[in-house]
Parts: C-alpha cells; sequence; structure tokens
C-alpha cells in the first residue's frame, strides 16, 4: 500500500500516542532530580559516616552509580521508571550503565561472545568512540593554543 506525504502523516499522527509536554517534563524532572538525589545522599553518607575524602567519596559515589543503574536495569525496575521519567532517567552515569546493560540483556541468549559481549556496546560504543574522538581533538586544539600563546591558556 502507497501512502502520499499527506496520508502518511495524517495516519502517524491517528497511530500515535498523544502525551501532554508539561506532564512529560515534569516527570523527567522528578525522575532525574530523584536520581541526582540518591547520588548526593550516597555521596553524603560515603563522606560522614564512611570517613572517606571528597575525592575519593566521588569516586566511591561514581561506581556505586554505575551498580545500581545496571543492577536496576538487570531487574526491568530501570525500565519502568524510564516509563514514567523518560529523558530523566538520561542523567549521565545511570543513564549510561543502562544503555551497556540493555544490549548485553537482550542478546544474552545468543552466547556469551556473540551475544552478550558483541552487543553490550551497540548502543553506547557510538558515544565513546566520537567522545574519545571529540576530546583527542580537543586536546590538540588546546595544545597548539597554548603552543602560540606561550602556554597561557
Amino acid at each position: 500500500m502507497k501512502y502520499t506525504k499527506q496520508e502518511y502523516q495524517e495516519y502517524l499522527e491517528k497511530k500515535s500516542p498523544n502525551s501532554s509536554l508539561i506532564k512529560d517534563v515534569l516527570a523527567a524532572f522528578l525522575v532525574g532530580g530523584a536520581i541526582c538525589v540518591v547520588g548526593q545522599a550516597i555521596f553524603c553518607i560515603y563522606k560522614n559516616f564512611g570517613g572517606l575524602s571528597d575525592d575519593t567519596a566521588k569516586t566511591a559515589v561514581s561506581i556505586t552509580m554505575i551498580f545500581l543503574g545496571a543492577f536496576l536495569t538487570g531487574t526491568d525496575v530501570y525500565g519502568r521508571l524510564a516509563k514514567f521519567g523518560g529523558g530523566g532517567t538520561l542523567v549521565p552515569i545511570t543513564g549510561f550503565a543502562n544503555a551497556i546493560v540493555s544490549p548485553a540483556m537482550e542478546f544474552k541468549r545468543e552466547g556469551y561472545v556473540m551475544g552478550l559481549a558483541a552487543k553490550m556496546f551497540s548502543i553506547a560504543g557510538p558515544v565513546l568512540v566520537y567522545g574519545i574522538c571529540a576530546s583527542a581533538a580537543i586536546g590538540v586544539i588546546y595544545y597548539i593554543c597554548g603552543f602560540f600563546t606561550g602556554g597561557a591558556l
């Protein structure tokens, strides 16, 4: 069946769920904020009760949040949270853990090597590649600018 552009647009509007922008923004704000509050609470616990220095506590919080993101993805809690909070679950560290664990869980039935290991970075891989390339390019630009300005950057 062939559609004209207008017919296809009408079809999409009829089939697409309507969403309230205010409800979506509020849910994303609440979920993203809750994730950040949990991270801050963990930091305070590590710092005040664990006796860790600021730098060590920050590292421990990062590790803990990655673990929690991966664990909640594996137990499908993160997926349900994402259905409610949408973009609020893209808080960088837990969202990245989710982006790595989700494809691994989906393809584990294909085996550990060709399923789990091969598909684990299917979503996060491009982020890593372009992030590393961009940071290297910025480092070179920073070095060159520092060379011409006598290191005054």
